[in-house]
């Protein structure tokens, strides 16, 4: 009897499995995977609250800049949007931290250009 039963896999197919379902190995393996995802959820965050306060501090802007406010105000709007565009353009490339910073930054500029009106 030379033919090979159904419950032995050869070489060909314990590859083709292993390709199918990766199987995490060890706990370092499922913590570096959760790490990842917790920077991409990061990454993710910082981008979208960089744009969502550039296009209110534009929004911003150009309201103040039709009004009757001083000049000063649609400046201090627009230079806080400018500054939480490079948020989310720090944040996308996964310089969190700093673009947490320039996010703060950004609104405090703006909160200060809303002062002055």
């Amino acid at each position: 009897m030379s033919g090979r039963t159904d419950s032995v896999a050869g070489p060909a197919e314990a590859e083709e499995a292993e390709r199918a379902e990766p199987v995490i190995r060890h706990e370092e393996d499922a913590v570096d995977a959760e790490s990842h995802d917790e920077a991409r959820r990061a990454r993710w965050l910082a981008t979208g609250t960089g744009a969502l306060l550039t296009f209110a501090g534009v929004a911003a802007a150009l309201l103040r800049l039709t009004g009757p406010a001083p000049a000063l105000v649609p400046a201090a709007y627009a230079t806080g949007a400018a500054v939480c565009a490079a948020a989310a353009l720090l944040g996308a490339r996964g310089r969190t931290r700093r673009a947490l910073w320039l996010l703060i930054a950004g609104t405090m500029i703006m909160a200060l250009g809303d002062q002055f009106d």
